[in-house]
């Protein structure tokens, strides 16, 4: 008998024999391992009330692992994606057109939120005596914000996470490489090597995921649990209508209409980072997760993908428009305030304008509320009574309204790289591998 050839490929064991670790964990589709992990964290809070905030520090673990990714996955990305360009037209091309989209969908979760506010009439009898206020910022400056995101000091920005500013430094570094021409191609190379390598990082902090969402929500069942509904009940049916139609109609409706792409494969393949929306209310610490579902799942070209979301974790937030445009509503019904058609454009305006401006963190647009309020004679004073009555169940609906925050990023980013035929429509359509 003569022994095979020390070269010969190793012959790979039966799937019966393969172990059990492989079969029941990295053989599973990540959004099924998060989804099993979402139910049985829910149960266990559920069942362990306050007790639960034990294990939060597992989904705070996960959380930070996540945002350390954040900041320089949004600058190699960056600066890779617009040095590729390979003609500099392009960058106003693809900025241009994510900035409009990214608009347009604000402009309507404004006037969703607002026309469900109005539906539900949630402010209605709603008692604010027993309300503790809590201090609100004060309006933004247009012009300070402005010049927020030009920054002093881009190390500064870096250590900060002051997104706006890495996203700025970073159009010009990559435009610069991209105005060099081959002069700059192995730095180019260096910053394209660096994105896959952060990619590689997401994709096994993606491990953790599970974990991670099985401890925030059974924190977030535990400390609050649905009772929280029944207390803020209306104000929570119409967000969660409004974040459904957001999502649905109106981020389905770009696929399926500007796009001419089928919208099933998008929400399919979305899950894994609508689910960390979900579970962490942050759409900067969703961005790593929403770059590689982008890339990986829907064929959006690097590209794309790198201009458009980062621009979205910062600038489009659907779920806080509609959010602070539904609270504009329980507000005055509150109060007993009767607006004129005047007064209900400007606070849509104002409510636009905040929203574009609030930071992608948890419950932060809670505290954005006294620009939208104060336009409609809203007073310091009962706008803190407002947030102190909400901010006791805000967790679960900042939960709830960071997820089309989410889809409308990814929805714009399809919708943006079909129109620059940047999309693997092969990529698009096929069931994602893990």
């Amino acid at each position: 008998m003569v022994d095979p050839p020390l070269t010969a490929e190793p012959v790979a064991p039966p799937p019966e024999r393969r172990g059990v670790l492989r079969r029941w964990w990295f053989d599973v589709v990540l959004w099924k391992r998060i989804m099993v992990a979402l139910v049985l964290g829910a149960a266990l809070g559920l069942a362990l009330g306050e007790s639960a905030v034990s294990i939060k520090w597992i989904g705070d673990l996960f959380v930070r692992m996540i945002r350390m990714v954040v900041v320089p996955l949004v600058f190699v990305s960056i600066v890779s994606g617009v040095a590729a360009m390979g003609d500099p037209r392009r960058l106003g091309s693809i900025g241009g057109r994510t900035l409009a989209l990214y608009l347009t969908t604000t402009v309507i979760a404004v006037a969703l939120g607002m026309a469900l506010g109005t539906l539900f009439q949630p402010g209605v009898g709603v008692d604010l005596l027993g309300a503790t206020p809590q201090a609100v910022k004060e309006a933004p400056n247009v012009r300070d914000h402005l010049m927020g995101i030009v920054p002093l000091n881009p190390f500064e920005a870096f250590a900060k996470g002051d997104i706006q500013a890495i996203i700025f430094f970073a159009v010009l570094v990559g435009a610069a490489i991209l105005s060099l021409g081959e002069r700059a191609r192995p730095l180019q190379q260096v910053f394209e090597l660096g994105a896959d390598v952060m990619l590689f990082i997401t994709r096994v902090v993606m491990e953790v995921a599970p974990f991670g969402v099985f401890a925030l929500i059974a924190w977030v069942m535990g400390t609050a649990g649905l009772s929280v509904f029944v207390n803020i009940g209306l104000l929570a049916g119409a967000l969660l209508a409004g974040c459904l139609i957001q999502v649905f109609v109106v981020h389905g409706g770009l696929i399926a209409f500007a796009a001419r792409l089928p919208v099933i494969p998008f929400f399919r393949d979305i899950t894994d980072a609508v689910i960390v929306a979900f579970s962490t209310s942050s759409s900067a610490a969703t961005l790593p997760v929403s770059m590689r579902v982008a890339e990986k799942n829907l064929g959006v070209s690097h590209t794309v993908a790198s201009t458009a979301l980062p621009l979205g974790t910062t600038l489009c937030m659907d779920g806080t428009a509609l959010y602070l445009g539904l609270l504009a509503m329980f507000s005055i019904q509150a109060f007993g305030i009767e607006l004129t058609p005047v007064q209900y454009v400007l606070a849509g305006l104002t409510t636009v304008m905040v929203a574009l401006g609030t930071a992608p963190v948890p419950s932060a647009s809670l505290f954005m509320l006294a620009a939208v309020l104060a336009s409609l004679g809203i007073s310091a004073e009962q706008t803190a009574l407002i947030v102190g009555f909400v901010l006791p169940f805000d967790r679960l609906l900042d939960m709830t309204r960071t997820v089309p925050n989410n889809t409308a990023d990814l929805a714009v980013a399809v919708t943006v790289a079909k129109w620059e035929n940047d999309l693997d429509l092969e990529a698009y359509r096929a069931k994602p591998v893990e």
